[in-house]
């Protein structure tokens, strides 16, 4: 039986609480708890197999939860009877694989949703898509198929596409991990933009650096669990949990950090 959560208040964006998945006999959310308020970044960071896609994709309904609640703007939006194109149409998603239609061009790419899920009309689609690219740099691909653009570039137009929808939440699964480091640096200085703009964002990242410095907040998955959250000055510098501890020692080593 469901237990009766109280009603977040009116500035949380989204309440993930008590999120449990499994695929077979693998426990990948373990009753999951997470708070992500309205204007704020999130960064998600911790090994992989920590439950951190699972988590996003569980977000924007592509996985259901086996038990507990997801709430959006004061809605659970994993009810039964909840539409999920609706509420997706509430959230722009984006993979570390592009996506984007290979036979359509970038501004085809990036008007089809706005026509179809939004319902808007070509024209002003065009307009909004037009203004996008101008906006990032990219007003001169507006007619170039993917295949003709770099790495960092087609990130940057799947990023701008999940934007076309006007989305409340942004969600970004590893959106630099395919491209080559030289490109990463475009990519993160969009997301960047995107938070001077307001744009309330969660992002699973191996960039700890960039979590450092762009972050509000930094939560810590392990084990399908949010192990430790703190302010990205706090948690890099003095964590509290030994597996955070473990975690970053092992980051550091590598580099990354």
């Amino acid at each position: 039986m469901t237990p009766p959560y109280p009603t977040p208040p009116t500035t949380r964006k989204l309440v993930v609480e008590s999120c449990t998945k499994a695929f077979d006999d693998k426990v990948v959310l373990d009753g999951l708890d997470l708070q992500v308020d309205e204007h704020e970044v999130v960064c998600l960071v911790g090994a992989s197999g920590s439950g951190k896609s699972t988590l996003l994709k569980a977000i924007n309904l592509l996985v259901p939860i086996d038990s507990g609640r997801i709430v959006l703007d004061g809605e659970t939006i994993t009810d039964p009877g909840v539409n999920p194109n609706e509420v997706r149409a509430k959230m722009g998603i984006v993979f570390q694989s592009f996506n984007l239609f290979p036979h359509m061009t970038v501004i085809d790419n990036i008007t089809l949703a706005p026509r179809k899920v939004r319902g808007v009309s070509k024209r002003e689609a065009v307009e909004r898509g037009e203004e996008l690219l101008a906006r990032f740099g990219l007003a001169d691909k507006r007619n170039e198929y993917p295949e003709r653009l770099s790495g960092g570039q087609q990130q940057r137009v799947a990023i701008i596409r999940a934007l076309a929808i006007q989305p409340e939440l942004l969600l970004l699964d590893e959106v630099t991990s395919a491209l080559d480091p030289v490109l990463v640096g475009e990519v993160l200085a969009l997301i960047r933009e995107l938070k001077e703009t307001g744009m309330t964002m969660l992002v699973a990242t191996h960039e700890m650096g960039f979590a450092r410095e762009t972050a509000d907040r930094v939560a810590f998955l392990h084990a399908g669990r949010v192990w430790e959250e703190a302010p990205p000055s706090q948690l890099f510098t003095a964590p509290q949990r030994p597996e955070t501890r473990e975690f970053l020692r092992r980051i550091t080593e590598a580099g990354r950090l």
